[in-house]
């Protein structure tokens, strides 16, 4: 017995499977990638620096309303990847750039915003009503206001990210023009925080960059909380043995040295054979010996055959004693 089909249910499965086919061509459309930043932020990294700021926020609004004696508010607005100049390229000029250091973490940090507000903030500490104000350079007696001010509100933020981190970020440079800032290179990868920012009547968006160099592997966590296995750590410990008998071997350039002595430019430009040059060094004192810079042990000079060469001697006291 033979079965008819028609010629639609016969087609109707096929132009399902092509819609399925075309819906799904339309959502893997090519997306652009920057080779400059193979590395991104994952959204569990981008929710851990969430909360670490939401906190730093709130500490901000606390301290911000209590010490200027009018309603603040700081409100997180957006975490980004970016490079450092596309950081600086969006910033206002001029505008508030202070320059912190991550002690003991490397790279410099950046925290920013707008004159204005500076100036509202050091018109409400000194009892006045805030509101707009003339964008100009602080003077003497206002800059140590704001370094203040910006001082307690690092403090918060080492409070903020004491889970991710243990910094201790400490202001420096406090400068108005972006473009002068060099913080790190134009290409290097920075994260930065977005915050809106109220003080009184004046509002801003104040920034935040860290390097992120950095910070990403605060983010990912200290790899020797990781359980290694038997072979894993058979591993590393051979690598270990090989790396340290290769450092046996490596030559090291050593140096024997008097010590050092001041000369003038002028002194140094009429310098002719036959000049002699006193030395500070005492003639009972052995000889510095020296690697990259670092003095290890002391010498006298003497010779060995027809070559030159010292005898290592014990330390002077008085070495011992700066060491």
């Amino acid at each position: 017995m033979g079965v008819l089909v028609s010629q639609t249910q016969a087609f109707a499965p096929t132009h399902r499977l092509l819609g399925r086919v075309s819906r799904r061509a339309k959502n893997s459309e090519p997306h652009p990638y920057d080779f400059r930043r193979p590395i991104k932020l994952s959204r569990e990294h981008t929710r851990t620096l969430q909360i670490a700021y939401e906190t730093f926020a709130r500490q901000y609004t606390t301290l911000l309303t209590s010490t200027l004696r009018v309603v603040s508010q700081v409100s997180l607005v957006s975490i980004q990847q970016l490079t450092y100049d596309e950081y600086i390229s969006g910033l206002a000029n001029p505008t508030i750039v202070a320059t912190l250091t991550l002690d003991p973490l490397p790279g410099a940090a950046i925290m920013e915003f707008s004159l204005s507000t500076a100036m509202a903030s050091i018109d409400h500490m000194l009892g006045g009503p805030g509101g707009p104000q003339i964008e100009r350079p602080l003077t003497d007696m206002e800059l140590p206001l704001l370094r203040d001010l910006l001082n307690r509100v690092l403090d918060e933020m080492h409070y903020a990210f004491e889970s991710i981190a243990d910094f201790r970020p400490m202001l420096g440079a406090i400068d108005y023009n972006p473009q002068f800032v060099q913080a790190a290179a134009p290409a290097d990868a920075v994260i930065v925080a977005s915050f809106e920012m109220h003080v009184g009547s004046e509002e801003c968006i104040m920034t935040f960059c860290l390097p992120f160099t950095s910070i990403f592997p605060k983010l990912q966590g200290n790899d020797n909380d990781v359980t290694l296995s038997d072979s894993q750590r058979r591993t590393r410990e051979e690598a270990h043995r090989n790396m340290v008998a290769a450092l046996g071997t490596t030559p090291i350039e050593v140096s024997v040295r008097f010590d050092s002595v001041e000369l003038r430019p002028e002194q140094i430009v009429r310098l002719e054979p036959g000049d002699v040059v006193p030395l500070s060094h005492a003639v009972t004192a052995p000889l510095a010996v020296t690697a990259a810079d670092i003095v290890f042990a002391h010498a006298v000079p003497g010779s060995q055959g027809p070559r030159l060469a010292c005898l290592v001697v014990p330390t002077p006291l008085n070495e011992t004693e700066n060491q």
